[in-house]
C-alpha cells in the first residue's frame, strides 16, 4: 500500500502509479463496507471541495458532493457560464484563489483542445489538489470505478480476460474521447486483453494508443485495435460499447454527424452479446443513448443466465472511488 497521495494531483491516469491505483481500491472497498454498515468515515470533516463544471454533469457532479458530505467536508458547485469565469477569470486566477479558499479543486471541461491544458494550468498555480472530473483527454475517476467493478465481478486476477472497449453509434452529439482512452491505459496495466474497436474515422490519440501497448507488454496483456464490432464482442468476457466523436477526423459536426451514420448498425444488441463469453457483462458510463447504443433488453438485464448488465453496480463505483482518493489526496 502506497501512503504518500497527500497533496497530489489527479489529472492523468497515469498520474498514479499501479501500486497507488491498489491502494486507491482498497481503500475505496472500505469505505463502501463502511457505507453498508452505516459506519460514520469523517475523514475529511471540515475539509472543502470547489467543483467546477464547464460542461453538465449528473453522475459526477452528485457522486461528489454526496462523497464529500459524507466524509464529513462540503462540496460546493461552480458553474462556469454564471461566474466571472465567463468574464474573464483566467486559469491562474481560478488556481490561485480557489485553491487558498478550499482543500481541493475538482474540474470538467471537455472542450476539445482545451480541457486538459485548463486544468493542469490551475494546478500550477494552486497550493491543494486538482482532480479531473472529465476533460478531453482523460475520464480517470470512470476508469477506476470501470476497474473496480470489474474485479469485484471477475476477481482480483485480470489477467487472461478479454474487454471490448467499442465505438457504438449515438445520434446525440460528438461525445469526447476521454472515457475510451482511460479505459486502454487502466485496464492494459491490469493484464487485461485490451480490444479497442471502432470504424476507421473513430480512432484515438496515437500517444494513448502506444502508451496503452506499452502497459499492455508490462502487465503481460494484449493491446489490439480492431474495426469490426462482432469480431470485437466474440468471446469477450467484458464488454464496454458506447459512442465518441471522430474528433481526430473533424471538428465539424455536420460533417461528423454523416459519418456516424454511416455506422448506424453499430448497436450493441442482444445478438452482439450472444457472441460473448457465457458469463460476460455489459458495461456503461451512461447515458447511454437507448435503442440507439444500446438495445434496452441489453441494458437492462441485471439477472438470469449468460451475460448481465453491471451499470448501476459501475455508476455506484464511483461515489466510491472517488471518496478514497478525495480522502487520501486532501486530508
Amino acid at each position: 500500500m502506497q501512503t504518500d497521495l497527500r497533496g497530489r494531483d489527479f489529472i492523468s491516469d497515469l498520474d498514479f502509479s499501479k501500486e497507488e491505483v491498489e491502494t486507491v481500491l482498497d481503500v475505496a472497498w472500505d469505505l463502501k463496507r463502511k457505507r453498508a454498515l452505516g459506519e460514520p468515515h469523517p475523514l475529511l470533516r471540515d475539509k472543502t471541495l470547489a467543483m467546477l463544471f464547464f460542461f453538465s454533469s449528473t453522475r459526477t457532479r452528485g457522486s461528489f458532493e454526496a462523497g464529500m458530505a459524507q466524509l464529513g467536508g462540503h462540496a460546493a458547485f461552480i458553474e462556469s457560464k454564471t461566474t466571472q469565469i465567463a468574464h474573464g477569470d483566467t486559469a491562474k486566477e481560478i488556481g490561485e484563489i480557489l485553491g487558498r479558499y478550499y482543500d481541493g479543486i475538482a474540474i470538467r471541461h471537455v472542450d476539445w483542445g482545451v480541457g486538459n491544458a485548463y486544468m493542469r494550468e490551475v494546478a500550477r498555480y494552486s497550493r491543494v489538489p486538482v482532480l479531473n472530473m472529465q476533460c478531453d483527454i482523460y475520464h480517470p475517476f470512470q476508469a477506476l470505478a470501470d476497474l473496480m467493478t470489474i474485479i469485484e465481478k471477475k476477481g482480483r486476477n485480470l489477467r487472461g480476460q478479454t474487454v471490448a472497449v467499442s465505438w457504438a453509434y449515438a445520434a446525440s452529439y460528438q461525445k469526447p474521447i476521454s472515457v475510451p482512452q482511460s479505459l486502454i491505459l487502466v485496464l492494459t496495466r491490469f493484464g487485461m486483453n485490451v480490444r479497442l474497436v471502432h470504424p476507421p474515422e473513430y480512432k484515438l490519440m496515437p500517444d494513448i494508443l502506444d502508451q496503452a501497448a506499452e502497459e499492455a507488454r508490462r502487465a503481460g496483456g494484449a493491446f489490439e485495435i480492431l474495426h469490426d464490432m462482432d469480431e470485437g464482442f466474440r468471446g469477450a468476457d467484458v464488454v464496454y460499447p458506447k459512442s465518441w466523436g471522430c474528433l481526430l477526423t473533424t471538428s465539424d459536426l455536420e460533417e461528423s454527424a454523416s459519418i456516424g451514420k454511416r455506422y448506424a448498425d453499430w448497436i450493441c444488441d442482444e445478438r452482439r452479446m450472444g457472441l460473448t463469453a457465457e458469463d460476460s457483462i455489459y458495461m456503461h458510463c451512461l447515458p447511454a443513448d437507448r435503442g440507439i447504443e444500446v438495445a434496452e433488453a441489453v441494458i437492462d438485464k441485471q439477472a438470469g443466465p449468460g451475460w448481465t448488465s453491471v451499470v448501476y453496480d459501475e455508476a455506484e463505483n464511483r461515489l466510491h472511488v472517488q471518496k478514497a482518493v478525495m480522502a487520501l489526496t486532501m486530508r
